[in-house]
């Protein structure tokens, strides 16, 4: 491979690293004026609007469906959370009392003639009846991390908001711009490249989102059946896990299913085990068809990318992976990388 090609390779990947880091605001406020752009072409022809008119409008448009559906949302999970919540401390109580009166029991059995019962367990038993007993004080960690979180948040929604104004209206002069960068032989070239990625980076965007919505209905519906109460927050929160591909949706349903049977609640307890394996069958067998048709690479391609990505830089590697084949292929394919391994 030549020299000028792995410079670009090791280039581009850093780039895709800092952008989905330190730039993902923007990032994302590309993509949503990409989107936007034939909504703002729509304004321009039909209405005879200027570019700058045309531009906010279409940004004010999303702006004001996206804080719409954002406070919906918003305000019907932080009620059910905040019920959820209310009723944790009495939860822990009964699963406190209900290990509690098994030592009980036991202990009742081994004096009647039975075998003792063996130390190792009851201690194992006393030092879950503990953990549960901290499990509120360590929940209340967590939320204070989450607020603490939130003004960093509100500073990453505002920049992104600004961005998406901006982008919207100087979508074409970046373009131009970019283009401007290469000789006139090259430009063809580069612009199969854009047109290639933008066609892989959008289709492998509907179909995480189309899988999150798949998981969302299924853990919905599933909770609802199940009667576990707080369907709404539950599932969503499940679809946060599940985003881990190394984690899952067995990391949030399997502890607790557990939980239940522990506290004696077989019914939500094989439920929700129930539930999991229906979610994780569903999804093994549409997610490599879906990835593969959206972005274009193989299901195998797709699932060594997403896992290496998460491996060697975390959840930006979920996302990055995938991404970073897309873009080898599309180069590829215009004939930036156009080379073939040869033993002399």
């Amino acid at each position: 491979m030549p020299i000028r090609a792995i410079v670009l390779m090791v280039s581009s990947l850093l780039f895709l690293y800092l952008l989905f880091t330190v730039g993902a605001p923007f990032l994302l406020a590309l993509v949503v004026a990409i989107f936007l752009e034939p909504l703002t072409l729509q304004f321009m022809n039909k209405a005879r609007m200027n570019r700058l008119a045309a531009s906010t409008v279409s940004s004010t448009l999303f702006t004001v469906v996206l804080l719409g559906l954002l406070g919906l949302l918003g305000m019907k999970l932080v009620s059910e959370l905040r019920a959820f919540l209310d009723k944790m401390p009495s939860m822990l109580e009964d699963a406190s009392e209900y290990i509690q009166s098994l030592i009980e029991q036991a202990q009742t059995y081994s004096n009647h003639g039975a075998a003792p019962l063996p130390d190792q367990l009851e201690t194992w038993v006393s030092n879950i009846t503990a953990a549960l007993s901290q499990l509120s004080t360590k929940l209340s960690g967590v939320l204070f991390s989450f607020a603490s979180g939130i003004p960093d948040f509100f500073i990453f929604f505002i920049v992104f908001l600004v961005a998406v104004y901006l982008f919207t209206l100087s979508l074409p002069m970046m373009k131009s711009s970019f283009l401007s960068l290469f000789e006139e032989k090259s430009k063809l070239q580069v612009e199969e490249v854009l047109a290639s990625l933008r066609r892989s980076v959008f289709g492998f965007l509907r179909a995480q989102l189309l899988l999150s919505v798949i998981t969302y209905i299924l853990s919905f519906a599933g909770l609802l059946i199940i009667g576990t109460g707080y369907p709404l927050a539950i599932a969503l929160v499940i679809v946060i896990v599940d985003i881990l591909p190394v984690l899952g949706v067995g990391s949030a349903l399997v502890p607790w299913a557990a939980f239940q049977i522990a506290v004696g609640d077989m019914y939500t307890g094989i439920g929700l085990i129930l539930l999991f394996l229906v979610i994780t069958v569903v999804r093994r067998i549409v997610e490599p068809k879906i990835l593969g048709d959206a972005v274009g690479i193989s299901a195998l391609s797709a699932l060594i990318s997403l896992y290496v990505g998460y491996e060697l830089v975390g959840i930006v590697g979920v996302f990055l992976g995938p991404i970073v084949v897309i873009v080898f292929m599309a180069m590829r394919k215009a004939g930036l990388f156009d080379f073939k391994i040869k033993f002399q």
